[in-house]
């Protein structure tokens, strides 16, 4: 039963009864028409290989999620949304163009003035740009380190969204199992009562636990719809569409201080706030260049009429005029204002990354242990599965044998079923905590 399972769990439910019914017309074929066994065989393996083909890992489903997800994607636009914040600081101001006309023309020794042209270009203290700039790139660094936590958070959502149809596969499979096992006990029980062994009673004792059996299957199928509609919103899919699970989990070893050195070194989440607290200090500098005075430079071009009167040198040339003009940063409130808002924002940012780091260390310790204890659960349910079991075939060959102690080979069977979902239960609450470690730790995918 467990071999004919693992051999078609891989495959999607509704391929699996198309090529049932594929392989029934090849079967006929097969007779009617006296093809070699050989031919025959190859056709199997070529149904069976080619849905397995479209099977899809967990990784698969990372580069799914990494790919639709528009959390994610928000995300990401927000940092490209930072990039374009860059030129925007880091520019000169732009240059003021004026125009005036003289109403009353202001007369001259050289002719009247007509119209006046003036073009400026004010210049901030020397530093102010690239202050600005860097303090606008580490931000936008810091929305791209923000970018990353949310993607890593991502894996571990959809890692904690994934191994719970892993669990349900399973239990489904235990389940049924547990149902061919009932029916042959019922008909061993239906057996012993016809030749006088044992009661009708095991037999009603059987029919209950079979009505539980298939209730248990129902309800085991009716909580696949919500798994599976939670694993593809976080995959930006329709809610119907077919997920693919493994058919086993083997929980990996891992050592003790398991990536503890990237714990605080490369967790995108503290890198974040330490670019911010660099853009502070960045922010601070620009702060104190823009209450220092701006340079300004321009050009006069004034239009100047010839006289009438008489007849001078340079009469009627236009005026040109260089200009220099320096701003007097003299309400000082402001800028100082802007120098004390960057320190309070680095203080904190270093308070938040503090305060992170110690939350990433206590959630590190308490992953671990848990990876620990559920370790230690399944070795445990291992070994009271391999003990039920043995239990279980000397009771059923002596009731067999003497149509005696029924109710205890049940109670048996039960325990069994119990230690067999709990050991399942483990497996996918190893991997979650497996799954939580590798998002505290930063692991790349």
């Amino acid at each position: 039963m467990k071999n004919k399972i693992n051999i078609t769990c891989t495959v999607q439910n509704v391929v699996v009864s198309s090529n049932w019914k594929r392989l029934s017309t090849f079967q006929l074929s097969a007779f009617s028409f006296g093809l070699r066994t050989s031919v025959f065989i190859s056709l199997l393996a070529l149904l069976f290989s080619t849905p397995a083909t479209n099977a899809q890992t967990l990784d698969d489903y990372f580069q799914i999620a990494a790919e639709n997800n528009p959390g994610l994607q928000a995300k990401y636009k927000a940092y490209e949304a930072a990039m374009q914040k860059i030129p925007q600081v880091s520019s000169l101001p732009d240059p003021t163009f004026s125009f005036g006309y003289f109403i009353s023309s202001v007369e001259t020794r050289v002719g009247p003035q007509r119209a006046r042209f003036s073009l400026t270009q004010m210049l901030p203290w020397f530093g102010t740009l690239k202050a600005q700039g860097d303090a606008a790139a580490l931000g936008a660094e810091a929305k791209f380190q923000s970018f990353l936590d949310v993607r890593n958070k991502l894996y571990y959502r959809v890692a904690a969204a994934y191994y719970p149809l892993y669990e349900l596969k399973r239990w489904k499979q235990i389940e049924e199992e547990n149902v061919d096992i009932l029916q042959s006990y019922k008909t061993v029980a239906n057996a012993n009562y016809r030749s006088g062994k044992g009661d009708m009673v095991d037999v009603s004792r059987v029919d209950i636990m079979l009505n539980d059996a298939q209730n248990n299957l129902d309800i085991l199928n009716d909580k696949e719809k919500p798994l599976i509609t939670a694993m593809n919103k976080l995959l930006n899919r329709e809610a119907d569409a077919v997920i693919t699970v493994g058919d086993t989990l083997v929980p990996e070893t891992i050592p003790y201080n398991y990536m503890k050195d990237s714990l605080l070194a490369d967790h995108p989440a503290l890198n974040e706030l330490e670019l911010h607290i660099e853009a502070g200090h960045a922010s601070e500098r620009a702060a104190r260049k823009q209450g220092l005075p701006k340079l300004g430079v321009g050009l006069d071009y004034v239009l100047v009429d010839e006289r009438t009167d008489m007849d001078l040198p340079e009469n009627g040339k236009d005026v040109l005029m260089p200009m220099v003009s320096i701003s007097i940063p003299l309400f000082r409130k402001k800028y100082d204002a802007a120098v004390k808002e960057a320190q309070l924002q680095q203080e904190r940012y270093a308070l938040q990354k503090e305060e992170y780091s110690n939350t990433l260390e206590s959630d590190y310790e308490k992953a671990m242990f848990e990876l620990r204890r559920q370790k230690q659960m399944i070795t445990l349910y291992d070994k009271q599965i391999r003990e039920s079991e043995q239990s279980l075939n000397l009771l059923y060959t002596g009731y067999s044998n003497s149509g005696n102690d029924f109710e205890e080979v049940l109670r048996m069977q039960q325990q069994l079923l119990k230690y067999e979902k709990m050991k399942a239960t483990a497996e996918v609450q190893y991997q979650i905590a497996l799954a939580k470690l590798d998002y505290l730790t930063a692991k790349t995918y």
